[in-house]
């Protein structure tokens, strides 16, 4: 690497606060410095690198496209000295570990081992997020997430921990026992899909098939569509490891299942894990590995 090339570090960190929160006086504030000192910072680096950073042309200033290449490679790589500096530091040992996951995966898998690690790491505080909604994994915010998909979230380290194709089921009640051979025969069904999702109509829209729009969509949290879905209210869409009890006992019908390779994966930030993060991993493994 080329040393000398590289602008000043002030003026680098002046950028980055910038294009993080968005003004130069909310990045005066978070590096203790005036406004001034911000604008004059980027100025600077806008002279050392011979191009524009910010378009001022408007009311409001913006990043202009080598800006937000700028800020972008500047919020990974200082996010990343952040990351290790807190594990070798252990600064953010005690911070709670935060942990993002679906409605489903946190009320059918998770909340049932989740004492075990309880009683082997009491000294690790937890914050559970249950949301269907994607939370960027960034230095001081959310740890781990686990996700239903492919595993491929660039950027990000995923490994497949629960292994479960796609499961669409149904109460005998509402549909019968006669075999359904092609998706379209489920057209006319109200559909059940866990709430933040698009997984019902998605799937359907694979098969080139339009709901009929008289029978409507529900969007519930996993654990409430799972038990409308036993009640006869409609047909569900979720991961099989979550119906298997259902389908099991009878009380739910498997219709068909998507045999890709899909599942739940533990995805977390590319580098050295802070140690509280590095047993719940571990466990997880431990956990999953038990249930294959």
């Amino acid at each position: 690497m080329n040393w000398t090339s590289l602008p000043p570090l002030p003026a680098l960190r002046a950028f980055a606060a910038y294009a993080e929160t968005g003004s130069v006086q909310k990045a005066g504030a978070a590096l203790n410095v005036s406004h001034a000192a911000i604008s004059q910072q980027i100025r600077n680096l806008e002279s050392h690198l011979g191009i524009g950073l910010l378009d001022r042309s408007r009311r409001s200033m913006a990043l202009t496209e080598e800006g937000a290449r700028l800020a972008q490679a500047l919020a990974e790589g200082f996010g990343r000295i952040a990351q290790e500096l807190e594990a070798l530091t252990g600064a953010e040992a005690d911070r709670p570990l935060m942990i993002t996951t679906t409605p489903s995966f946190a009320s059918s898998w998770l909340m049932p081992r989740l004492a075990r690690f309880r009683e082997a790491h009491p000294e690790i505080s937890l914050m559970l997020d249950p949301s269907a909604k994607l939370a960027p994994l960034e230095p001081g915010g959310i740890d781990v997430a686990l996700r239903y998909g492919s595993g491929r979230w660039p950027g990000l380290e995923a490994e497949l921990l629960v292994e479960s194709p796609i499961a669409l089921v149904g109460s005998p009640q509402l549909v019968g026992d006669r075999e359904y051979t092609d998706p379209a025969e489920l057209r006319s069904f109200h559909w059940l899909q866990e709430l933040g999702t698009n997984e019902a109509t998605d799937w359907f829209a694979q098969f080139g098939i339009d709901h009929d729009v008289r029978q409507g969509v529900s969007s519930l949290p996993g654990n409430l569509m799972l038990e409308a879905a036993r009640q006869g209210h409609g047909i569900a869409i979720t991961a099989r490891v979550f119906a298997e009890d259902d389908i099991a006992s009878g009380r739910l019908r498997l219709l068909f299942e998507d045999s890709r390779q899909k599942g739940y994966y533990l995805v977390t930030r590319p580098g050295v894990m802070r140690a509280p993060l590095r047993m719940f991993t571990t466990w997880l493994r431990r956990e999953a590995a038990k249930a294959k």
